[in-house]
């Protein structure tokens, strides 16, 4: 048996998605351990898996709630740059701190999540062997793709294609301070050169949340690249999340339809984006759920209630929620896109930063949603979309064959035998259906 270091970004959702894959290494027998500044700990709630701090110094206890407030709202290009920089931060501190930690636990591989460059990194430099995950949208470029984060969609005419090159060249120079730390890194640890997070990825194996029939066509993507559909912990191991206890379900009414409302772990504060939220699907004359991950307090829970919103919770069971809703109103991030379509659930998709606009723009090209805008979009708006949505049959249509997509491509099992078999650990990985092979 194998003992895994599991490294990536300080957020929940990543946390949580490289949970269930950690959850199912350590059913079988593996260790597993997650490596992090001290906050993240509160991220590890599955009693199998192990939290190590490390970055005391630079990033102590009481830090991260700062950096997660700057990166869910960075309000200007300056808070922007700010975020870039305490990414690149992040990364050195990984860099720096990983190989004792790694060293004093007996790491003898690594979980690295593809939005954290340390961890491919100092593997490498350690001469570990390590599996890249995708839990976002994959960082793997190729000509005529635009990356995650841009929000135009798939096209190979000549307008298209320059637009993709064009917003690379914008992205890589915004992208410097985290560029730079990558650079200093790789010297320091005595590697190959390199600078971006699709330089870092593993030679052995990637895992991704997508499936291929769900993501622009690809053509360039390496043998060893695994769509497997979403990560999802293969057995419940208690109803919360990071410590907060899941509302059930309420009693939906079965006569007027039900549409489900998250904005995810970050962007649970918008209370302005929420009012609208609730204002449109009472326009709309339908039941409204709304879960804020715990970023609204009681008042604020009231205001959306007055404002349109049936139930107002924290934290709902968002499988469950979206097996029974009609549809979803989302921030278009890439978990509840792939709990939607496993559950053939329409969205209006309200992208607010990061990979979202990336994950709206194929929702848009697979034909499963509608697109507005979070900042500007009115109550009224929203709701003419939300009508269309529920009347129109097309997008369950289109949502039919991914649904079935999702259910071939193996998920948390299929990604375990795959870094089992990576690793030569001995398991046979689960055989792989022709449409969910690599593109």
């Amino acid at each position: 048996m194998a003992h895994f270091g599991v490294v990536g970004p300080a957020f929940l959702s990543h946390f949580t998605t490289l949970g269930a894959l950690a959850g199912a290494l350590a059913e079988r027998g593996h260790r597993v351990t997650f490596l992090h500044r001290p906050d993240a700990a509160a991220y590890v709630r599955d009693p199998r898996l192990a939290f190590h701090a490390v970055g005391l110094d630079s990033h102590p206890a009481g830090t991260l709630a700062a950096s997660l407030r700057l990166a869910a709202n960075p309000g200007s290009p300056l808070g922007l740059r700010r975020v870039i920089d305490d990414m690149a931060h992040s990364t050195t501190m990984l860099c720096e701190t990983l190989p004792a930690a790694i060293e004093e636990l007996g790491i003898d591989a690594i979980l690295a999540d593809q939005m954290e460059a340390a961890g491919g990194m100092v593997a490498e430099a350690l001469g570990l062997p390590f599996v890249s995950v995708a839990c976002a949208l994959p960082v793997n470029r190729e000509p005529g793709v635009p990356l995650p984060v841009m929000p135009f969609g798939y096209g190979t005419d000549e307008r298209s294609l320059k637009m993709v090159e064009g917003s690379t060249r914008v992205y890589d120079w915004m992208m410097g301070p985290h560029r730079r730390a990558i650079e200093a890194q790789a010297r320091r640890l005595g590697i190959p050169a390199r600078g971006m997070l699709h330089e870092c990825l593993s030679p052995l194996a990637q895992v991704s949340q997508t499936v291929a029939e769900f993501e622009f066509p690809r053509k360039g993507l390496p043998p060893h690249f695994h769509h497997v559909g979403p990560l999802r912990p293969l057995h419940k191991t208690g109803a919360t999340i990071a410590g907060a206890a899941l509302t059930p379900l309420p009693a939906i009414a079965a006569d007027r339809p039900f549409v489900f409302a998250s904005l995810g772990t970050m962007q649970g504060g918008r209370i302005d984006l929420f009012k609208r939220i609730a204002k449109a699907c009472r326009q709309a004359d339908v039941q409204l759920l709304l879960a804020h991950c715990g970023a609204l307090d009681a008042a604020q829970e009231r205001a959306l209630e007055r404002a349109g919103a049936d139930w107002v919770v924290a934290f709902a069971p968002q499988l469950a929620a979206l097996e029974r809703a009609d549809a979803v109103i989302s921030h278009a991030g890439w978990n509840t896109i792939m709990d939607a379509i496993a559950a053939q659930t329409p969205m209006l998709a309200l992208p607010i930063a990061f990979d979202h606009p990336g994950g709206a723009a194929r929702v848009r090209h697979a034909g499963i949603g509608i697109q507005a805008s979070a900042r500007f979009t009115g109550a009224g708006t929203l709701s003419r979309h939300l009508q269309r949505l529920l009347a129109e049959p097309s997008f369950k249509q289109h949502l039919a064959p991914l649904a079935a997509s999702v259910a071939r491509a193996g998920g948390t099992a299929r990604a375990a035998d795959i870094v089992e078999s990576a690793l030569g650990l001995g398991q046979a990985p689960h055989p792989v259906h022709a449409d969910s092979a690599p593109a």
